[in-house]
This record gives C-alpha cells, sequence and structure tokens, in this order.
C-alpha cells in the first residue's frame, strides 16, 4: 500500500504532536494523509526507529519521516532511518537522494528531493545540502532538467521548500508545469497556510500537474499543545474535495 491520493491527485502532509494526535489526523483527512514525525526530534536514529514504529502501526506506513524544518544538516539521520523504516513517505534533500534509496532497498517508498526557488522562474536552486545551500554559486538548473536529475537519482518529487507562501507566486506556477510536461509530483512547502491553501492547490491543478503533496505545517499546530487542529485537517481536506 502506497500513499493514499484523493481522487487520485492529492495527499495532505502535515505534522503530527503526538502518536494520539497521529490517529486523529489520519482519521480527519479519511486516510489522504502522510503524517510527518520530525527525525530532529530525536536525540539519535536508534530512538527515533523506536518511536515511528508506533506511527507506521497507526498510519498503516503513512508516516512521512521529516528532516525538521528542512533542515539539511538531518539528511544522514532521515537517510540511517530508511534503513529499518519502509514508510511511505520520506523528506530528502536533493543530494541524498540516491543515498536514501539505496538505504531503503526498495522502489516503493516515497522520496522527494528538496529544492528551493532560486528568483527565477523556471530555475531551480538544487543546492540545499549542508555544504552546498551557503555556496556563494548556487547550483540553479532548469526544472525540467532538475526532474530528470531527480528521477535518475530515485527520487519521486520536488519538494518546492521554502515558497513562503504566495511569495513566489510565478515561480510555482513554472515549476508546477514542469511538473506537468514530466508527469511528475510537486510537493509545496513552506508558508502555507488555511487562508492561501486553496490559491496555491488551484494554481498547482491548474497547470495540470497529476499529483500533490501539500506540507501545511505551523499554520495548523496549536501552540499550546503542539498538536495539528483536527478542524483543520478536515477544513484542507474539504477544499481538495472541491478543487479535485
Amino acid at each position: 500500500m502506497g500513499l493514499n491520493y484523493y481522487n487520485d491527485r492529492v495527499c495532505l502532509n502535515v505534522l503530527a504532536g503526538s502518536l494520539e494526535n497521529a490517529a486523529e489526523i489520519y482519521e480527519a483527512a479519511e486516510k489522504h494523509v502522510a503524517v510527518g514525525v520530525l527525525s530532529a526530534d530525536y536525540p539519535d536514529v536508534p530512538s527515533a526507529v523506536e518511536d515511528m514504529k508506533k506511527y507506521m502501526d497507526v498510519l498503516e506506513g503513512n508516516l512521512s519521516v521529516g528532516l525538521g524544518g528542512g533542515n539539511p544538516n538531518q539528511w544522514k539521520a532521515v537517510a540511517e532511518i530508511a534503513k529499518e523504516i519502509k514508510a511511505n513517505h520520506f523528506n530528502q534533500t536533493f543530494s541524498a537522494v540516491g543515498y536514501t534509496r539505496a538505504n531503503v532497498g526498495n522502489d516503493t517508498c516515497h522520496i522527494n528531493a528538496m529544492v528551493a526557488p532560486s528568483g527565477t522562474p523556471g530555475m531551480l536552486k538544487l543546492s540545499t545540502g549542508p555544504l552546498s545551500k551557503d555556496c556563494e554559486e548556487p547550483a540553479l538548473v532548469p526544472a525540467d532538467t532538475a526532474i530528470a536529475m531527480i528521477k535518475e537519482m530515485g527520487g519521486n518529487s520536488i519538494k518546492f521548500f521554502p515558497m513562503g507562501g504566495l511569495k513566489c507566486r510565478d515561480e510555482l506556477k513554472a515549476v508546477a508545469e514542469a511538473c506537468a510536461r514530466n508527469n511528475f509530483i510537486l510537493e509545496p512547502t513552506g508558508g502555507i497556510t488555511p487562508e492561501n491553501f486553496r490559491e496555491i492547490m488551484e494554481i498547482i491543478l491548474g497547470a495540470g500537474v497529476q499529483k500533490v503533496i501539500p506540507h501545511v505545517y505551523s499554520s495548523i499546530i496549536d501552540k499550546e499543545t503542539g498538536n495539528t487542529k483536527i478542524d483543520e485537517v478536515k477544513n484542507l481536506l474539504a477544499i481538495v474535495k472541491e478543487l479535485v
């Protein structure tokens, strides 16, 4: 069983604050969700693996193993977790996709490749790793070429991060069009809120993207409990149902 897309097009991605919260999210989203747990929240890989096994059971494998705020320094922790946890969704820096695919040991688990906006529509910043992110000359590559490279490494999607919501609207449209041309999955990430979710999804779906995994994180998390708000998950799913 892989990711469960609503109408074969959209699978939500939200964070769980606890095992109970994860179970509630999964039910509220009618299973059309990959529920995120961050590697950065654990002191080491063994403790992450031990805890994530519980999430795997509750979520029927639809766990999203996260870096933690797109922190590239967590790339190896995610890759090492992949040796033990065969989650349906992994988040990874562009440069570590091949490493992670080899560690997971199958072609079925979904691995995204984190790429960043470049400032120029149609061009993507691939240098998102712990060393390359700070290079004076970033690696800027046409979106179609980036997608071909991700496919070669065994990746399944572009994680477009950080978007800043609709701040890079033209770039979002361009990368969506490239994903549509190449039958590739797009994961918009960063600054997505209940207020801009519909417009962001309209841009992506309107470009013809076949499958979308929108990440909606801090904007729907209860600041006191750390849990994702269940009513907000239901609201996001209702918008998805209207759009697709």
